[in-house]
């Protein structure tokens, strides 16, 4: 370092092109600051610089962070969401890490690592940084240092297998302008598949014709060499010396000594005692106002620094995402296949995933604990969906399920809790009915629902089908008259004749079963109608009927949360659900809500009813609700509106690569048969009613339906069955009245009058009847033999006889 004091002290020289490294350039800057002479570097390129505001120090070359955004845009096309930085530890190697890490955070990427490696580290040294980064699960790997350490790097990865398919490097411009025309062919082998970020030079004729004469020129000077190539850094060297040669025209060289620095103290060091250029104010004008196309493109300095020319990696000067503006790329492993950026540890460590303590709907995540092995295995519909989408993937991954419990078995908090776990890394992942939710989200990544999402009321519902006795006469209207009295014996006689017959008829015809004569025309000519009416009307009475007795018509005993809010009901929710939060917000009192923790329990709520210890409606989860329902059928309904919320998905640490391919997983499992299989053989309920007690009564016609018209029926049958008997008894009570001394019983009487009805309904079908014999027992020995008969036997009252058969039979022989 001391030859730039040199060059300034004893030589005074009026510029310095240099120097080469970024850690130089802070000391000479410094000596060009207080000499006033102007330093100009094409290589030093570290960041840390920009910050100098020195006007005497100009930059040639573009700062390190110019290529950040190029870098991030290459990780973003390529779809990497993690990325490991490995740069050295000084000065050039830490400058822009802040800077790469700000874009690969706009790019949605993160840094879970920064591998830092020191310019004197041994090979052992190298390896045993790259072995530990070999147990982690990110394989995008962006470095950042000098040429010489980067050899060493690539040499040793290639040896330990991290130059294999599955790993990504990409090297910052520093080493990739120095080791692409690196000598050693170990050191190019080593970097196969390795991609490197450069600026873009355009190609011009002037460059062409450049290069031609200086290889022709090298060749010469050093016919040794078979090959030499020209990098970005002899480019800008030479048009920073160009710049320079047209700055000093513009200054002038009448004016190029130094006066003496005005120091009192004869002590001073030779820093202090530095003489001061007396042209350094002119060429530093001249070298800010310098302005040409150069070998590298348009020349010329702002605020000290290169303008900044597009990087290598895109051709258009802005930075796009898209991978068909790169060239196919062959990987590293020789793969021509596009790397995932990330692989499960080769350490063999299993992801930790925490599941919630068996969830109160116990179908969803359930967790058993053997006693005798120790061994708790988990279940549920969550754990199902899981398993499917992992075995989805293409890549296997390992992982043990631990149960977010105390020692004692008890659960070890919140849904919140369990998820900020993720956030704390005390576990790898969460799987179960974790609900996606903004609050949660800001600590964890989530993958894609695989539920319904949303939060909906469910309120107990009532049949609203009229039970009514007399519900077959709501289809019927009383429009119908018979008009046929004027001409008709039939429909004339007695009023009672009248109304009685114009009933029949009417009725009759319904069936088409009359029996009555029409001679009226106008009477024909309605009946003609009535019949074709009577024919639509039976149909549409038929189904008008079915309709009222057989369609459910439902309705939910409350209709909205304003309601039960107005009212003061007691509502439910899931017991450490985040639903609490929702239905304080709403508006809900806290004395009004009530907890539960399984189906069961909400069902056992509900039956109570609100005020007797139970409530009127119970807010949960679409999925929660929805089993809920299948299983009590349809006691209960689903009221909207629905708060919207994320649905179910599981749980993963911010920027975790495992989120992308997961939901990927998910959405195949979604969409195709595999979640109906899930749901069957966890949910599979909702087909089905636990109880038959549970449901509300059925489709199918009852007795109740119609007791109605069978009271109708047995009143009239009964009423005229009743009506006959008297009459029929009145008419024939002689055989009852009787004289007492008469030896007939009671039941023998009631035998005599069944069977004069006997013989009436006989007699009806006859013309002419043979004599009957009625013979009573007691009265009339049935011998003809007078000797056969007792003499002392007591003979009836023959005239008691008469008035019998008189009474009896009063049109037929007499006995």
């Amino acid at each position: 370092m001391s030859m730039p004091l040199d060059l300034i002290k004893n030589v005074e020289v009026q510029a310095i092109l240099g120097p080469t490294t970024s850690m130089q350039a802070n000391f000479v800057i410094d000596l060009g600051e207080k000499a006033q002479v102007p330093i100009i570097s094409f290589s030093a390129s570290s960041d840390s610089l920009t910050s100098t505001r020195s006007p005497y120090f100009f930059r040639a070359t573009q700062n390190d962070s110019s290529q950040v955004n190029g870098i991030g845009a290459l990780v973003q096309a390529f779809g990497w969401n993690e990325a490991v930085p490995i740069y050295m530890d000084n000065e050039y190697g830490e400058g822009v890490i802040p800077y790469l890490t700000d874009a690969l955070q706009a790019v949605d990427a993160h840094v879970p690592y920064r591998s830092v490696i020191s310019p004197s580290a041994t090979d052992d040294q190298i390896a045993e940084e790259l072995y530990k980064l070999m147990t982690m699960q990110t394989r995008v790997f962006i470095v950042h240092m000098f040429a010489s350490l980067g050899a060493r790097l690539f040499v040793k990865a290639k040896e330990i297998g991290m130059m294999s398919k599955g790993y990504v490097w990409i090297m910052t411009d520093g080493p990739t302008v120095g080791l692409s025309t690196s000598p050693d062919p170990s050191v190019i082998d080593s970097m196969q598949g390795v991609l490197g970020i450069k600026p873009y030079i355009p190609k011009t004729t002037e460059l062409g014709n450049f290069r031609l004469r200086w290889k022709r020129k090298f060749q010469q000077d050093n016919a040794d060499m078979v090959d030499a190539e020209l990098n970005i850094y002899a480019l800008q060297a030479y048009d920073a010396t160009v710049a320079l040669a047209m700055a000093i025209e513009k200054a002038g060289t009448t004016n190029l000594g130094f006066r003496e620095a005005n120091v009192s103290n004869t002590s001073v060091t030779d820093l202090e005692n530095l003489g001061i250029s007396q042209n350094g104010p002119n060429l530093l004008r001249a070298l800010s106002n310098t302005r040409f196309k150069g070998l590298t493109g348009d020349f010329f300095f702002i605020n000290g620094q290169d303008s900044q020319k597009p990087l290598i990696a895109n051709t258009t000067g802005t930075y796009s995402t898209s991978k068909s503006s790169l060239a196919p790329v062959i990987w590293a492993g020789d793969s021509t296949s596009i790397p995932k950026g990330w692989e499960i540890p080769t350490n063999g460590k299993k992801l930790r995933i925490g599941v919630p303590s068996s969830s109160n709907f116990g179908q969803f995540v359930k967790d058993t604990t053997d006693l005798n092995s120790n061994m708790t295995t988990v279940t549920g519909y969550c754990i199902a969906i899981f398993e499917a989408a992992v075995a989805a993937l293409p890549y296997a991954i390992t992982y043990e399920y631990i149960p977010f419990v105390k020692p004692g078995g008890k659960s070890a908090g919140t849904y919140n809790d369990l998820v900020y776990q993720v956030y704390l890394k005390s576990y790898d992942a969460v799987v179960g009915d974790t609900t996606i939710i903004a609050n949660r989200s800001k600590y964890v990544d989530f993958t894609l629902p695989y539920t319904e999402s949303g939060v909906s009321m469910i309120v107990p519902i009532k049949d609203s089908r009229n039970k009514n006795a007399w519900v077959f006469l709501k289809p019927l209207t009383w429009d119908l008259w018979v008009l046929e009295h004027g001409m008709n014996e039939d429909f004339q006689g007695p009023l009672s004749h009248q109304i009685g017959t114009s009933f029949w008829f009417s009725f009759s015809t319904m069936v088409f079963a009359h029996r009555e004569r029409v001679v009226s025309n106008l009477a024909r000519i309605v009946v003609t109608v009535w019949c074709f009416v009577v024919l639509i009307l039976t149909q549409s009475y038929t189904a008008s009927l079915s309709s009222v007795l057989t369609v459910q018509q439902l309705q939910p005993t409350v209709t909205n949360v304003d309601e039960l809010i107005k009212k003061g009901e007691f509502v439910g929710y899931q017991q450490n659900s985040f639903v609490l939060g929702i239905l304080k917000n709403l508006g809900f009192d806290d004395s009004r809500l009530m907890a539960y923790n399984t189906p069961e329990e909400c069902d056992k709520l509900f039956s109570r009813g609100s005020g007797n210890g139970g409530i009127a409606a119970a807010f949960d989860e679409v999925p929660y609700m929805k089993f809920f329902l299948s299983m009590y059928c349809s006691k209960y309904t689903i009221i909207e509106p629905t708060f919207k919320t994320g649905g179910f998905g599981f749980v993963f640490p911010k920027g975790s690569p495992l989120v992308a391919d997961v939901s990927r997983a998910v959405l195949n499992v979604t969409e195709g048969d595999k979640k109906k299989e899930i749901e069957d053989a966890w949910l599979g309920t909702q087909s089905s009613c636990q109880e038959s007690s549970t449901s509300v009564s059925s489709n199918s016609l009852s007795l109740k339906s119609f007791w109605g018209l069978f009271l109708i029926t047995g009143i009239a049958s009964i009423s005229a069955l009743m009506i006959f008997t008297t009459i029929f008894v009145y008419e024939h009570r002689a055989v009852l009245l009787q004289p007492s001394d008469l030896r007939a019983t009671t039941w023998s009487r009631v035998l005599v009058l069944f069977r004069i009805f006997i013989q009436m309904d006989l007699t009806s079908s006859r013309s002419e009847l043979n004599p009957i014999h009625i013979a009573i027992p007691g009265d009339l020995p049935p011998a003809d033999n007078d000797d056969d008969q007792d003499p002392n036997a007591q003979q009836p009252d023959q005239e008691e006889v008469q008035n019998i058969n008189q009474l009896v039979l009063p049109n037929q022989e007499k006995l």
